[in-house]
């Protein structure tokens, strides 16, 4: 198991490190003078130099890939000459500790930093951790509406298989599947935030962390439903075909066969034989759209105003916030990753024929 897990953390890093290569030369194609998106048209020329110096761009785009590199990784060198380019901004903007000391270097275990926003001259860090609880809220809610849905629905469609409720599930999960969800957005929000609202008390809009008149934080969880609803209709239809499917295979195998010739009832050869082996399929689908839904919310996030991961990295798209938007799409990378690797895990404890060795 322990190799299996630190051979699959090198792979996901691996991952990771190519995203940040890909994503980094993107954005460095633009041509945006990245000083005058931080300061503004009218900054004075000894402002905006100390401003390229600060956010390292008076450097190749080499070495600033290096540097953020460093800066990322959770084991780095620290510079402690001043005058040369540091790697890190300085000690108030990360956590570190010490592993050893060489000539005017360190050797650092931190946490990683993803630099400072151009327009905020916040730590990326600090943005982003306050956006990511809604957009996880988000995701959960909707994987969980869609799995309990589509579970369900599979199950009917494949003991009804061949019959009229069968044929009009399918129907209904092509219908989904081939609805954007920004468009299931914007059909939701239409109908049920403004035409019905009188009904539903939904709001069009709305973020999920709310500010009240006293300047107090709650959760306005009727602003979730919409979304919810929005992000979990194509994997309810994905999730359906694939539970049904795989019933129908679980259902006619030999074994199945051989429980329901001892005599068992149905109700206990799909529960206890068929439904558990018939989960692979719908286990990976399920945790690969739950990564998914952290990155696909974007859209659906920006239409309701969520004010999210998703808002927040849209809006700093259309303000070219290089730092802010790197920040983002790394931490979805690095949910896939970890979603990845949990879903491996589970296979062992779903499915008594895979087994992880060391």
């Amino acid at each position: 198991m322990f190799k299996f897990l630190l051979h699959r953390t090198l792979s996901g890093g691996l991952v990771l490190l190519g995203v940040i290569v890909v994503i980094f030369i993107l954005l460095n194609i633009i041509p945006v003078n990245a000083e005058q998106m931080s300061l503004g048209q009218n900054a004075d020329e000894a402002t905006v130099l100390a401003t390229k110096k600060k956010l390292r761009l008076n450097h190749s785009p080499g070495m600033r890939l290096w540097y953020y590199l460093s800066d990322v990784s959770p084991l780095s060198i620290q510079s402690h000459s001043d005058s040369e380019a540091p790697l890190f901004l300085g000690s108030g903007d990360y956590k570190y500790a010490t592993l050893f000391k060489f000539s005017s270097k360190s050797f650092v275990f931190k946490q990683p930093y993803f630099g400072r926003s151009f327009q905020s001259d916040k730590p990326v860090w600090q943005i982003l951790t306050r956006k990511m609880l809604p957009t996880a809220i988000l995701a959960l809610t909707a994987i969980s509406f869609a799995s309990i849905i589509g579970i369900a629905l599979g199950l009917v469609a494949a003991l009804n298989y061949g019959k009229l409720l069968d044929r009009g599930l399918i129907a209904i999960s092509v219908l989904g599947i081939s609805i954007p969800s920004y468009f299931s957005a914007l059909l939701l929000a239409i109908i049920f935030g403004y035409y019905l609202s009188n009904y539903t008390h939904l709001n069009i809009t709305g973020p999920l962390i709310d500010v009240s008149d006293l300047g107090e934080y709650f959760i306005n969880w009727k602003n979730l439903i919409l979304p919810t609803i929005a992000l979990g209709i194509r994997p309810v239809a994905i999730i359906l075909q694939l539970t049904r499917n795989s019933m129908l295979d679980v259902l006619n195998a030999d074994y199945v066969r051989t429980a329901k010739s001892k005599g068992l009832t149905n109700r206990v050869v799909i529960l206890k034989h068929a439904f558990r082996n018939a989960l692979n399929p719908v286990v990976t689908s399920i945790t690969g759209w739950f990564a998914a839904l952290l990155a696909g919310a974007f859209f659906v996030e920006y239409i309701f105003d969520f004010k999210g991961l998703g808002h927040e990295t849209v809006h700093a798209l259309t303000m070219f916030d290089f730092p802010l938007v790197m920040g983002a799409v790394l931490i979805i990378a690095a949910s896939f990753v970890l979603v990845n690797l949990i879903v491996d895990v589970l296979y062992s404890y779903l499915d008594p024929r895979i087994k992880i060795d060391g």
